[in-house]
């Protein structure tokens, strides 16, 4: 009987093996458009949450950013208690190439005024040249118009600073007894009352001298990176005499 049990029930086997493999593979044909339609809509999720995560983390990057900045002008006003200062956001620049400003957030209804000077923790802006309600215009020092009284830290030279408008800046009207030094700190020197006195402005990286001249000459690199400004201080208990204005 066992023989004739394995002689029926073998073929049998067979035909449910082939019937259960090919009933898996029909099953696995109608349920997997939908497996595929529930991945692709997880993943659309996963997307979507990790677009929202990194757009937090370049949130808590930029305030991160922000309060640095912040933090380094706090500890310049501390170390400057004479003067009082507003703090203002830059908001753009102008476009012409002859003029080198930038806009702020903050105007007239801020207590800004004409001429106010404007600094961050590593030295001098500009001055104010034009104030709106809730905007103003600071022209820099980098502006081929704009003038600064300043003196030579160690020599204690006094000069006139002006940017050339290949973007150099020199201090000219150098006495040519000056004993100058490279790297030497050019300070404003409070002359002509258009600034305070004893603002960082840059150091000095070339002297031309030449016997024959009345007056020696210095090149300067700048402290300040004026293509990186985001937040500056206007010194707003200084009152400085007229300014004249550029015209657009």
């Amino acid at each position: 009987m066992n023989q004739v049990q394995d002689l029926i029930s073998i073929p049998i086997t067979s035909v449910q093996t082939w019937i259960s493999l090919r009933y898996t593979a029909i099953r696995d044909m109608i349920t997997s458009p939908r497996d595929v339609a529930s991945l692709r809509a997880r993943n659309s999720e996963l997307e979507a949450e990790v677009a929202s995560l990194q757009r937090e983390v370049i949130t808590l990057q930029e305030q991160i950013t922000e309060a640095e900045i912040l933090s380094a002008l706090l500890s310049y006003a501390r170390n400057e208690p004479d003067n009082r200062y507003i703090a203002v956001e830059v908001i753009g620049s102008d476009t012409s190439s002859f003029l080198r400003s930038i806009w702020i957030n903050g105007g007239s209804d801020d207590g800004l005024a004409y001429g106010m000077p404007v600094v961050t923790e590593q030295g001098l802006i500009g001055r104010l040249v034009e104030v709106r309600s809730s905007l103003s215009r600071i022209q820099m020092v980098t502006d081929p118009e704009m003038t600064v009284n300043v003196r030579l830290q160690n020599s204690r030279a006094d000069g006139v600073l002006q940017a050339q408008i290949n973007g150099e800046i020199l201090v000219n009207l150098i006495p040519q007894d000056a004993e100058l030094e490279l790297e030497e700190i050019v300070l404003t020197s409070g002359l002509g009352g258009s600034y305070p006195a004893d603002i960082p402005i840059g150091t000095v990286i070339n002297i031309r001298k030449r016997d024959y001249e009345l007056f020696q000459q210095a090149s300067i690199e700048p402290n300040v990176d004026f293509e990186k400004l985001e937040i500056v201080l206007v010194i707003t208990n200084f009152s400085a005499l007229p300014v004249e204005t550029t015209t657009e």
